[in-house]
């Protein structure tokens, strides 16, 4: 089961107050114009801009706080912006135009936006009353309409790719955790979203199960063209498997730069001050 979505109201502008419609983005996949996140006085994204390219893979690094997950869950429609504009291939996400303004974005369009884009949280989230091939296939035959027979074919060809074939009729229960998050990481697959977000995704591992996971995300970082967003406190794989790093620090990008500069020369002191930390605490 996912998380639960927030309940907080959207803070965007009402349909009387709405801007004009910009001008869509160019070729980039997901874009950030002037994005802000607040949650009562606590800005959490400070007018936030960036841009991510299409089969680009992306890590966000950064202490606790400075809004990395934020940025996943607005992608994800499970948080609402409070002001600026998010675009996903050229089109708004939690908005939509309306005679050339932008207004709020209902639940519809929201559900059809987010259609092209996967997420592994840090939970696995796995349905426990269901078998892993369930848990891969209900997506993709209830919310998408595939034939069941070629869900399943999906199902066994991704469980090949995350090492796990012989565990297709196994329940959750029955699978280590980074077992589980291997599944996790076929069914966000199975959608076959062109985005894939990941939260952390080690983080409520034991050590030893561990490289396992990120091992079946550097394959498929290596051997498919999806666009990764990532975040993550593994250095060495977000330096093995990002184009482009960004430090994140107090809702703002402090920093960024191929992963050979942001750890092998960082700039910005704040960024030496935040791997020095982490890489002490390894």
């Amino acid at each position: 089961m996912q998380q639960s979505e927030s309940t907080e109201t959207a803070g965007v502008q009402s349909a009387q107050e709405a801007p004009e419609a910009p001008e869509a983005p160019g070729k980039e996949i997901i874009r950030f114009d002037k994005v802000v996140k607040q949650y009562g006085s606590n800005v959490v994204l400070n007018e936030l801009d960036f841009r991510v390219e299409p089969g680009e893979r992306v890590t966000l690094i950064g202490p606790s706080g400075s809004g990395k997950t934020t940025i996943l869950r607005l992608l994800m429609t499970l948080e609402h912006i409070n002001g600026g504009v998010i675009w996903v291939n050229g089109r708004p996400l939690s908005h939509m135009e309306r005679g050339g303004r932008l207004v709020k974005a209902n639940e519809g369009y929201l559900r059809r936006a987010r259609q092209s884009i996967g997420m592994v949280f840090q939970q696995f989230n796995l349905f426990p009353n269901m078998s892993v091939r369930k848990n891969i296939t209900e997506g993709p035959v209830h919310s998408l309409g595939v034939d069941k027979a070629e869900a399943n074919h999906r199902a066994e060809e991704l469980l090949d790719l995350v090492g796990l074939s012989d565990k297709i009729d196994a329940h959750p229960t029955q699978l280590s955790g980074g077992q589980q998050q291997r599944v996790a990481i076929a069914r966000a697959l199975a959608m076959r979203p062109q985005i894939l977000l990941l939260d952390e995704v080690t983080s409520a591992l034991d050590p030893e199960l561990v490289a396992g996971v990120l091992d079946v995300l550097r394959n498929i970082a290596q051997t498919t063209d999806i666009t990764m967003l990532c975040v993550t406190h593994e250095m060495s794989f977000a330096r093995d498997v990002s184009h482009r790093v960004l430090m994140f620090d107090q809702g703002q990008v402090a920093e960024e730069g191929p992963p050979d500069q942001i750890f092998g020369d960082p700039q910005e002191d704040r960024t030496k001050q935040f791997l020095k930390a982490v890489l002490e605490h390894g």
